[in-house]
């Protein structure tokens, strides 16, 4: 730059007159450094979004209740429809900002994944939770004119699942395996079977394991089961084979006794979980023999023994599918579902 233009910068105006001082045209170089500037504050504006939701949304789903595997589905709904949002380019940044079209345009874009109806009925299931919760009752109605699953075009499947009942032969083979490698975990695995008890409600059995045996001991026909229950509403599940459940407990015992009182050695419940299934997957609990099948065989046994008892079929589906905890209105759900056997 000359002295002559420095000095004409430099120069005061007076009020009303026009300085004519030369205009320095900034050079390519710093336009393309500003460009890039205003497109990480737009980056960092889209992640704040996603985030602020995301948290939002969370948050909701946790306050929608239910048991900690719901919730735990529920929150990974949440979490990957906030994602889902950011890489439509739709920036919202709390539910009270969320619209009929974005859940419309999420599901289509599932849709174009070949993502199961089934699953996507399950996270229409979670979204409705969040969005009753957070007081968009209208929006969450399951007959909603653009937001129901046929509107969505995600229903008509069934819902009998593909899970069937554990045969004793392929049992005996899995527990083998599983007692060579944790005998915490096969000491589970064993009172699933005899009890017909989910995943959750295996690994925190240790916290019944004494409650039981003396209702047992007293002779009991049924125990109940209180920890990670569905919904934390208690059961009382009926005992089908008092012997082997009393050594199946007292082996559980005398194993926590030398552990730390742990059945399944982790320092949460989720970690104790996961390691659990784990597990038995790899001993071969997996496809139509996972191990919500070890419930599968406990409700044809059980079943079975109410009828042996003198009870109809109605009654006897009734009694099984309080056994379950799913309370005596879902009798013959629980009869068509649960008593499918291998063809």
């Amino acid at each position: 730059m000359s002295a002559e233009t420095q000095e004409a910068q430099n120069k005061p105006c007076r009020r009303g007159e026009i300085s004519s001082s030369v205009i320095v045209v900034q050079p390519v170089t710093e336009l393309f450094r500003s460009h890039r500037r205003k497109s990480s504050v737009t980056s960092f504006i889209g992640e704040w979004s996603v985030a602020k939701l995301n948290k939002n949304l969370k948050t909701l789903a946790r306050q929608a209740g239910g048991s900690f595997k719901t919730v735990s589905d529920r929150t990974k709904i949440a979490d990957r429809f906030a994602d889902r949002m950011i890489s439509l380019n739709i920036q919202i940044r709390d539910i009270k900002n969320i619209k009929t079209n974005h859940i419309e345009t999420y599901i289509r874009s599932r849709l174009a994944e070949n993502i199961s109806k089934r699953t996507l009925q399950n996270e229409m299931a979670a979204i409705r939770a969040i969005l009753r919760v957070s007081g968009k009752t209208f929006m969450a109605a399951p007959d909603h004119p653009k937001l129901s699953n046929d509107a969505l075009n995600i229903s008509g499947t069934s819902r009998d699942g593909t899970k069937i009942a554990i045969t004793d032969d392929y049992f005996k083979q899995v527990f083998a395996s599983v007692s060579e490698k944790d005998e915490g975990i096969a000491c589970a695995m064993k009172l699933s079977r005899l009890l017909g008890l989910r995943t959750e409600e295996t690994v925190q059995s240790v916290k019944s394991l004494h409650t039981w045996k003396k209702a047992l001991q007293n002779g009991d026909e049924k125990v109940r089961v209180v920890f990670g229950t569905k919904g934390g509403r208690p059961r009382d599940t009926t005992i089908i084979n008092r012997t082997e459940t009393i050594e199946t407990i007292n082996r559980a015992i005398n194993y926590c006794a030398e552990n730390n009182g742990k059945l399944v050695d982790k320092p949460s419940i989720h970690l104790a979980i996961d390691r659990y299934r784990n597990i038995v997957r790899d001993a071969g609990l997996v496809g139509e023999f996972a191990p919500h099948s070890l419930r599968y065989a406990y409700t044809q046994d059980v079943l079975r023994l109410h009828k042996e008892k003198g009870f109809n079929q109605k009654e006897a589906e009734a009694l099984t599918s309080m056994d379950l905890g799913h309370g005596d209105g879902r009798g013959h759900y629980v009869a068509r579902v649960y008593n499918k056997l291998k063809a």
